[in-house]
This record gives C-alpha cells, sequence and structure tokens, in this order.
C-alpha cells in the first residue's frame, strides 16, 4: 500500500492542497482586508505590490537555480520545502495579524513588510514543488491525470479558501483563521513531502552555470510567449477572486454573510468540470486544449456584468467555472512539454529554472491585477472603504467583467504565436 502511494498524483496533490489553502485566503482577501477593513489607501496598496515585484525579480530566479543545484541524500526539492515551511507559516500569520491601532504609514510598513517576507517563503514553495511535476510524471496521458487530480484538490483549497474565509473571519477575526490555515498548511505538506520520491537520476545531471541557464531560458520563444500569455489569464484569476467580495458590496448589493455562496457557486462547479476537460484534452494536443481553455474562460467571465442579485451572480459564477477548470488544468501540460523539450536539446535539467522564471512571469499578475485596481479606482473615484467615491458599483461591475475579458482575450491571441508539439511516450 505504502509503494503505491509513493509519487502517486494523489499524494503530490496535497502539496497543491496545503499552499493553495492559505494563498487563496491571502489573495482573495488581503485587498479587502487592509483596503476595506483597515482603510489603508488604494495607492499606498499598489505601492506595496509594486516593491514586492521588483524583490520577487530577484528570488524567483535565484530559488530556481539553487533549487536546481542542491543535491542531498533527501533530493533537490524536498529539502527546500521542509526547510521553509515555518516561515510560510509565520509570515502568513503575520499579514492577517495587525496591530491595533497601525493607520497610514504605519499600516503600509507593516503590509510592506509582512508581503515582502510572505512571498519570498512562497517563492521557494512554489517554485519547489512545481519543478517535480515533470520530474514524476512522464508522458501526456498521467501528466492529464495528474494535472487533473492536482487542479481538483486545487479547487477545494479555493473553495476552502474563499467560501470559508468570510465565515471563519466574521467568527473569530482575521488573526485566529489565519492560524487555522496554517495548521491545515503544515498538515497537508508533510503528508506531500512524506510520499514524493525524487528521481536520483534527474539529480545527476551536470549543473549549468548561472548566465548560461537564463541565457538558454530567454532564448526560448515558446517558453516566454506560453508564460506572458498566462500572466494575462493568471490576473483574471487573482483579479476575480480579490473582486467578489466587493462586487458583492456594491453591485449585488448582498450581505457579507452570503460571500460564501457566491464564491461558492465559482468554485464548486470547477470540481466535476475538471473531469470534463480531462476527457477533452485526451481527444487533443494539450496546446490546442490550452488555447480553448483561454477562449472559453474569455467568454464566461461576460455573465457577471449583468449580476444585479444574489441569484444572478451564483449563475453567472457558474459559468465562470467551467472556463476557470480548463485554465487551472491546461497549462501544467503544456510547461512540462516546454521543459521536456528543453532537456531533449541539452541534456540538463532545470525544472527550477523553467518553474522559477515561469513563476515569475505569471506572478507579475499580481501587480496587473493591483494597477487595473488602481486605474478603475481613479476613473470612478474610488479610494477605500471610507471613501467610496460617488459610483463604486461602476468600479467593481468594470473590475470583475470588462477588465477580465479584454486581459483573457490579449491572453487568447498571445496563444496563437505558441507554437510547439508533444511527443507521445509511454506514461508512466
Amino acid at each position: 500500500m505504502k509503494n503505491k502511494l509513493i509519487n502517486s498524483p494523489v499524494m503530490y496533490a496535497f502539496g497543491m492542497l496545503a499552499m493553495m489553502i492559505p494563498s487563496t485566503a491571502f489573495s482573495s482577501f488581503y485587498s479587502y482586508f487592509y483596503v476595506e477593513k483597515l482603510g489603508l489607501g488604494i495607492g499606498l496598496a499598489t505601492l506595496a505590490r509594486t516593491i514586492f515585484l521588483i524583490w520577487d525579480a530577484v528570488n524567483q530566479p535565484l530559488a530556481g537555480y539553487l533549487s536546481d543545484r542542491t543535491s542531498t541524500r533527501f533530493g533537490r526539492r524536498s529539502p527546500w520545502l521542509l526547510g521553509m515551511m515555518p516561515l510560510f507559516i509565520l509570515t502568513f500569520i503575520m499579514v492577517y495579524s495587525v496591530p491595533v491601532g497601525l493607520t497610514g504609514y504605519g499600516l503600509f510598513a507593516w503590509f510592506l513588510t509582512a508581503l515582502v517576507l510572505y512571498e519570498a517563503a512562497a517563492t521557494v514553495l512554489w517554485v519547489n514543488y512545481g519543478a517535480l511535476f515533470p520530474e514524476l510524471f512522464k508522458g501526456d496521458r498521467i501528466r492529464a491525470k495528474a494535472s487533473a487530480i492536482q487542479q481538483g484538490f486545487q479547487i477545494v483549497a479555493l473553495l476552502i479558501g474563499t467560501a470559508l474565509t468570510p465565515i471563519l473571519f466574521t467568527a473569530v477575526g482575521f488573526g485566529r483563521m489565519s492560524v487555522l490555515f496554517a495548521l491545515a498548511f503544515a498538515v497537508f505538506m508533510l503528508l506531500c513531502i512524506r510520499f514524493v520520491q525524487e528521481d536520483e537520476e534527474a539529480g545527476k545531471s551536470v549543473p549549468v552555470g548561472f548566465k548560461e541557464s537564463f541565457r538558454s531560458t530567454l532564448k526560448n520563444h515558446a517558453f516566454w510567449m506560453f508564460n506572458i500569455s498566462n500572466s494575462f489569464a493568471q490576473t483574471v484569476n487573482g483579479l476575480i477572486a480579490a473582486t467578489i467580495p466587493f462586487y458583492a458590496k456594491y453591485v449585488l448589493k448582498i450581505p457579507e454573510s452570503q460571500v460564501s455562496l457566491l464564491l461558492a457557486s465559482i468554485f464548486v462547479s470547477v470540481i466535476p468540470l475538471v473531469g470534463v476537460w480531462y476527457w477533452m484534452l485526451g481527444k487533443m494536443n494539450p496546446v490546442k486544449g490550452w488555447r480553448l481553455s483561454l477562449l472559453a474562460y474569455g467568454l464566461s467571465v461576460i455573465p457577471l456584468w449583468f449580476g444585479s442579485s444574489l441569484l444572478s451572480g451564483i449563475l453567472a459564477g457558474i459559468l465562470v467555472g467551467f472556463g476557470l477548470a480548463g485554465f487551472l488544468i491546461t497549462p501544467p501540460l503544456v510547461s512540462s512539454i516546454i521543459i521536456d523539450r528543453d532537456f531533449a536539446a541539452t541534456g540538463c535539467r532545470r525544472e527550477g529554472v523553467y518553474t522559477a522564471v515561469s513563476g515569475f512571469i505569471t506572478r507579475s499578475s499580481g501587480l496587473i491585477s493591483a494597477l487595473s485596481f488602481l486605474v478603475v479606482g481613479m476613473i470612478f473615484g474610488y479610494e477605500s472603504g471610507d471613501k467610496p467615491g460617488p459610483n463604486p458599483e461602476a468600479t467593481f461591475r468594470y473590475l470583475i467583467s470588462a477588465v477580465p475579458l479584454a486581459l483573457l482575450a490579449t491572453a487568447f491571441v498571445l496563444s496563437l504565436f505558441v507554437r510547439i508539439e508533444s511527443e507521445k511516450r509511454g506514461d508512466n
């Protein structure tokens, strides 16, 4: 029984569950917490996000490079995952445990410090966890299965991190909520690490120098176009999640206690729809499947514009679930193909570098999301919960539908320039 669990898609997926629960609670509610609840100005919130992106530009590639060059009897990735757990737990709790009475620049300083430390720990975890995927699973079929299971776990985490979060912070406060989610992270991540056994041969490849490693990555046209396209689509994931609490309040005009129902409509619907996409991907090239998911996702955000009540919001959310399900399951398949082609051409295993650079590009979506908030907020006069401006309804109607539609249209057009073919290999 134990041997069957080693490197199984299910046990690997527990890592996704572990990281996505706190990550979703962070990305979906930190803006609402700091801007709406604590009164931090949207301009200062955007500045903090910009400073983080500059820091992220340094730590993402460095984390990938160091991971690829790590050599221990426990593997390359597992020591990093285990060693970074305590810092991730502490900094996540720090984000939502703001000292009483902090305002203005004091609140900004706390937010910026918590953000930088939290994202540094998260970077190391995500880079090393993501680098395991192409190493553990080889072949389109097993990768599609592993990705479907992984994204199923991700949806459960999204549901917990979004729908359960308002219930928890209403009942016990933001600080205690963060402690509960941190404990869940620790349990599930340890379970994942326990049953991951890295490929010893992968760790024996000749290390590539820092400059050469990134020089080769920069020359990979398919890799860059794929990730730039993904960054626009990834922005939509974060933007919708972050906008939902505002959308519920100002557009649907429903009480805070019903936000969980709205979020559940999106993420509960995704669970069975992941299975639909897994079936569809068995009948088409992964790259074509990825493009189709971007198109479907773009069309699915249009009904959000017409939301006016809890019921209409829920129905629109279910439609968003179909597009979101496709986008969640397809990118890991395309990324793994790109990494496989790089190994075939160079003979070097560089999952860490590719995952890190990919992570930096797609996580730049956080800045795009923050800028969207700032620009649309300036247009309609929204500054914070204390100063919502004359038309907050229009602010968040645009942010939940019109802006995501434009971003996904851009992502789809860019995807047409990604030309790679997968090689059908035996699955393990």
